[in-house]
């Protein structure tokens, strides 16, 4: 596939998509958020890393416990707009006597500003919480979660490719998430057993060569599963009488 990558700040994909001047780009919901772009940005598909928080962060020795009390004070973040955005929300909600809160745009080490005085608070994304601990801070508000996210411009030059791209990113998805597992049961639990595994969209059943003619016909059944689910899964179709229980990953997909 003839594609160009090119590496850009994960503030300045948004636009580039945006505007059109790249058709797919991958950065965090928070910056196209931040950039408020959805009108000319469409989100694709959530990519499950870079999973992260946006806090509000006060000093951790302070009196400070509600986004409330900051109503009027300054705030140092470098998502001004999601940050104005939010105490603009609490001020309505708690009225205007303290004044209008003051955003202050901060680039890097946005963390060291409550210690040097530059803000009462901050609004930071925050991964573990270890940096905001060491930098003597605490949360008190989660503004937005946020991860990696696949967008792709509403008006791509090359809409075809845009779709194969994002059918690819759904395969490898999918196939992190699920796993396929086959078993075999006699056709009289079959409604009972498929409650257990129904499937993505169904399950395959294939019948089995009878050993007698005086056996119960029995199946084979094939149903992809939820990996995080499937031991739970294995044992309720142990104990509704399947056998032969094999579970196998699955590299890729299209769903």
């Amino acid at each position: 596939m003839n594609i160009a990558l090119i590496f850009l700040p994960a503030a300045d994909i948004p636009t580039f998509v945006g505007e059109g001047k790249c058709d797919l780009g991958i950065t965090g919901l928070d910056q196209v958020k931040e950039a408020d772009m959805f009108d000319s940005v469409a989100d694709l598909l959530d990519l499950e890393f870079g999973k992260c928080k946006l806090q509000v962060q006060v000093p951790a020795n302070g009196d400070i416990d509600k986004p409330e009390q900051l109503v009027g004070k300054k705030i140092v973040s470098s998502f001004t707009r999601l940050s104005s955005n939010y105490f603009e929300e609490l001020e309505k909600q708690v009225g205007h006597e303290q004044g209008a809160t003051k955003i202050k745009f901060v680039g890097g080490s946005v963390e060291a500003s409550c210690a040097l005085g530059v803000g009462d608070a901050i609004v930071d994304l925050v991964e573990s919480g270890e940096t905001m601990k060491a930098a003597g801070l605490k949360a008190i508000s989660t503004v937005l979660e946020t991860s990696a996210h696949l967008i792709s411009s509403r008006k791509p030059r090359f809409p075809d490719i845009v779709q194969t791209v994002h059918q690819r990113f759904e395969g490898i998805m999918a196939a992190q998430r699920f796993v396929l597992c086959n078993y075999n049961a006699p056709r009289s639990i079959v409604p009972e057993v498929l409650k257990i595994t129904p499937g993505k969209r169904a399950a395959t059943i294939s019948a089995l060569e009878n050993v007698s003619a005086d056996s119960e016909p029995w199946v084979a059944i094939s149903s992809m599963v939820e990996k995080k689910k499937i031991s739970d899964v294995m044992d309720e179709l142990k104990k509704a009488g399947a056998s032969d229980i094999l579970v196998f990953d699955i590299n890729n997909c299209r769903v």
